[in-house]
């Protein structure tokens, strides 16, 4: 039996696959069309299978349970794909690259003349409380004057179709391997569909990675030694550092693997004995980096490492005090950052967002706690935030007196109707919530994946997206204008093919 989209209810959201019920898409009533001929018995077949796939191919990620243990779970993973046409991706890809152009131009200000804090565009309180600021950075020019070489902004759709950047990730952003995985899996379950359809391709990150990473090499080589930090096998991101490595040729390795000569230079300890390490893809936090500039327990870390990058000896991605622009207030303020750096108004826009730290935004906010959503300015993976509209007055007391605390720390937004996708669940095809990670390559040039990761509150009526609270993701897909076989679904192109 097929699926009938009247029965989809669209209505209230911004539906990516819908614009109304039974009302596709100009971009998507093809796959609507496929989608439908399917029915719901063989999208859940293929739902298995995917789930299945996930299992055999050792896609997995970490959550950590209240007791302190680490559980491996499989990658949740929905089959419906989310569809976005190349020209609306085109203005977005611009908007990433304007974003992330002015943010490295911000800090790297920001660690030598501070122009912008001067000039009375940012804040010094600002600046003065940011836990991520590294006075150990200041003066430092890293190769090409890029500091966050990798960075996902996180993007979202309200109910009137507006698209805007949510929050921006600049330390050591993840979720790029599930993207990746996110194909090969859906290539997997539905080849027809590929057969028919002509995403653009995200399979070229890998090679497009290592580019960005041996273009930062502080020796002239074709093939520079490019390894891959990671803090082990019990980091939650673990699977993503392993296949990153594998996928670029690449070395694995942990902090005890390297050292720091007399010389200045990064080696690495091989079976053929050091081999010099020119550029460190390092998923560490700062202050596990070095023990010998940050935290001096740390075992994770390279001792002498932040000597050696400091002297030009070896490169690191993404570098150390990026994390200064990953901030939620700083967030607040890159409209103004944009267009202090380059003159220009944003391509994007942020979300209205209200800055606790003035008196009247506080005032209001604190008036307003049940209608919006207050983040600390430097938590993540949706801890620590209120969904105002979800909260119970236990929980908006116990915020109220933390921005009254320290209004500083505290930014807060509307409660947006994020946009929805299609999903298969145990009742049947329904709506849920979407945001996207697209991530953005800084060295010599600037490039932006072809669509991102897609990630899907996969509880009904939620809007937590994060794996580590019971959201998955989907594939996405940036369709060419042209669409498939100018505009036929496949199985319009069948069923004429047949006559």
């Amino acid at each position: 039996m097929g699926i009938d989209w009247t029965d989809y209810p669209s209505v209230g959201f911004y539906d990516e696959l819908l614009a109304a019920p039974g009302e596709p898409r100009a971009e998507t009533e093809a796959l609507a069309a496929d989608l439908a001929a399917l029915g719901l018995d063989e999208l859940v077949a293929r739902q298995e299978a995917a789930e299945v796939a996930i299992k055999e191919m050792g896609i997995t990620f970490t959550v950590y349970s209240e007791e302190g243990g680490a559980i491996d779970r499989a990658w949740p993973f929905d089959v419906i794909p989310r569809v976005i046409p190349e020209r609306e991706w085109r203005q977005v890809e611009a908007g990433l690259k304007q974003r992330v152009k002015a943010l490295n131009l911000f800090i790297d200000d920001l660690y030598h003349d501070q122009r912008i804090v001067k000039d009375g565009v940012f804040p010094e309180e600002v600046l003065a409380k940011s836990v991520n600021f590294r006075p150990q950075c200041v003066g430092v020019d890293p190769p090409l004057g890029v500091w966050a070489h990798i960075c996902g902004s996180d993007l979202v759709r309200d109910a009137d179709g507006t698209l805007y950047v949510l929050e921006d990730n600049l330390r050591v952003p993840s979720g790029v391997s599930y993207m990746l995985e996110n194909r090969l899996v859906t290539k997997r379950v539905f080849p027809e569909l590929f057969e028919h359809y002509a995403p653009l391709p995200v399979d070229d990150y890998p090679s497009q990675l290592f580019d960005t990473l041996a273009a930062l090499s502080p020796r002239p080589a074709e093939y520079p030694e490019v390894v891959v930090l990671t803090p082990g096998i019990y980091n939650s991101a673990y699977f993503e550092h392993s296949y990153l490595a594998q996928q670029m040729g690449a070395t694995l390795v942990e902090g005890r693997d390297l050292f720091v000569a007399d010389d200045d230079c990064c080696y690495m300890r091989t079976v053929d004995g050091p081999a010099q390490v020119d550029v460190i893809y390092r998923r560490i936090d700062d202050l596990f980096l070095d023990p010998e500039a940050f935290n001096s327990e740390s075992s994770l870390g390279v001792p002498g490492l932040m000597r050696a990058w400091t002297a030009g000896k070896v490169a690191l991605a993404n570098a150390p005090g990026a994390g200064v622009a990953d901030d939620k207030v700083v967030y607040a303020f890159v409209p103004e950052i944009i267009q202090y750096y380059l003159g220009e108004a944003p391509i994007i826009p942020n979300v209205p967002t209200y800055r606790c730290m003035e008196p009247a935004d506080m005032q209001y906010v604190l008036e307003h706690l049940a209608e919006l959503v207050v983040k600390p300015a430097n938590e993540s993976g949706g801890y620590g935030m209120l969904v105002g509209p979800a909260s119970t007055q236990a929980e908006r007391d116990r915020i109220a007196a933390a921005i009254k605390k320290d209004p500083r720390n505290y930014i807060a937004q509307p409660t947006l109707s994020l946009s929805t996708v299609p999903t298969v669940t145990k009742a049947g095809i329904e709506p849920r919530h979407v945001d996207l990670r697209p991530f953005i390559l800084s060295a010599d040039r600037r490039q932006v994946t072809m669509g991102g990761l897609t990630r899907v509150a996969l509880r009904k009526g939620s809007l937590v997206v994060n794996s580590s609270q019971g959201g998955g993701s989907k594939d996405t897909w940036i369709l060419p204008d042209s669409g498939p076989a100018e505009g036929q679904s496949q199985s319009q192109s069948q069923t004429q093919g047949q006559a």
